[in-house]
């Protein structure tokens, strides 16, 4: 399976709650960072559990995704019924069909607030 499609398969069986789906997508020694929160979840089941017991009321939309390579980025947004919506950017490398590792970059819309002093530059979103 090209990389593009193995993350994009894995989105969709994070929508599905399809965890041992999402496990088979993983490599044992998986590795994966969260720098906003400065975590680093090591091994395929610590992943598939965080988000299997993360609180439910949760979707997922996928924006984008862009492969070069073994390399894959995406975009998605995942709105949650009490939490609000998050945005979140991943880079992820993917060999031979699986997920090896990846960094991903979750964030709330709206909780980095721009400075005024910008205000004459920008549009808001």
């Amino acid at each position: 399976m090209k990389p593009s499609k193995v993350v994009r398969e894995f989105w969709d069986r994070m929508q599905a709650r399809d965890w041992a789906g999402l496990g088979g997508l993983l490599v044992d020694d998986l590795v994966v960072e969260w720098p906003v929160s400065g975590e680093r979840i090591v091994g395929r089941g610590n992943f598939v559990r965080i988000n299997a017991e993360y609180p439910e009321g949760w979707s997922i939309r996928v924006l984008r995704i862009v492969a070069d390579g073994e390399v894959v980025v995406s975009e998605v947004e995942v709105p949650h019924d009490a939490i609000g919506v998050h945005r979140v950017v991943s880079l992820w490398t993917v060999r031979d069909g699986k997920i090896v590792d990846g960094r991903e970059y979750w964030t709330e819309l709206g909780s980095d607030p721009s400075p005024e002093w910008r205000a004459a530059y920008v549009q808001r979103l």
